[in-house]
């Protein structure tokens, strides 16, 4: 599918990998509407982005405001594209080192956020495109966002490790489920990124991260995130994979 004259969805698209791959769409040719929370910064990004990008604040887990989201992207013309990035981390232990059982509470927030969020704007999204006329033999496409944490967690990490798992899992079925509707479903799996989240950490701490990296030994940077985002909207083959993008990395426990 030609990026240029599509309009997409990125969610998280106030910073970070979503806001690299906003920007890298916007570039292409495309109509972007990002979503992100309130008091985010994604008003002040869309403007910067220009060519009539939106923002309009949303909690992905909401169906009302997720609906919002998609409301505004197709006043602008059909949804062709979702990038699905938002989400968050919370660590927690299964046992602490006193002996309690870790926050259930915590763990549900998690997952909520980042798995069930996820479904939440597959299905929206998905639901839009399927009203498309096909272009080319598709609708649409979404890209999903996970974490080599699905693969490899690491010690503190088990609800964000859940939720990635569950987001590759859901990638093959979503994609077989959507293929009589000529939509496309991917998903990205990011190792260690330089985002915002990272930039607040210790130099010492980044460098331990990016030594970490085989090849190239570096923290990855969003637009190469960006990079592949676009490739996957471009590509009509690439359908049903999860993509690990780390330079090899292999996470040890902690």
């Amino acid at each position: 599918m030609e990026v240029k004259g599509i309009v997409a969805v990125v969610t998280g698209g106030a910073s970070g990998l979503g806001r690299s791959t906003a920007e890298r769409l916007v570039a292409a040719g495309a109509k972007v509407v990002l979503a992100d929370l309130p008091g985010s910064d994604g008003d002040e990004v869309a403007k910067a982005m220009g060519n009539g990008t939106r923002f309009v604040a949303a909690d992905v887990t909401d169906t009302d405001q997720m609906n919002a989201v998609f409301d505004a992207a197709e006043a602008m013309g059909p949804l062709r594209a979702v990038v699905h990035c938002a989400g968050r981390g919370g660590p927690i232990r299964v046992v602490d080192r006193e002996g309690n059982p870790g926050s259930l509470e915590t763990y549900e927030m998690v997952v909520r956020i980042n798995l069930i969020g996820s479904f939440n704007v597959l299905r929206l999204g998905a639901a839009r495109m399927s009203k498309n006329e096909p272009i080319d033999g598709e609708r649409g496409v979404v890209i999903m966002t996970a974490s080599v944490a699905a693969f490899e967690g690491q010690i503190g990490q088990i609800p964000y490790a859940s939720a990635k798992a569950g987001i590759v899992g859901m990638t093959i079925v979503a994609a077989r489920d959507l293929a009589s509707h000529q939509i496309r479903v991917c998903t990205i799996a990011p190792g260690t990124f330089d985002t915002p989240i990272l930039q607040r950490v210790k130099p010492e701490v980044r460098e331990t991260l990016a030594a970490a990296i085989p090849h190239p030994r570096r923290l990855g940077r969003p637009d190469e995130f960006a990079m592949l985002a676009q490739q996957i909207v471009e590509n009509a083959m690439l359908n049903g994979e999860t993509i690990r993008l780390d330079g090899a990395i292999r996470m040890p426990p902690r």
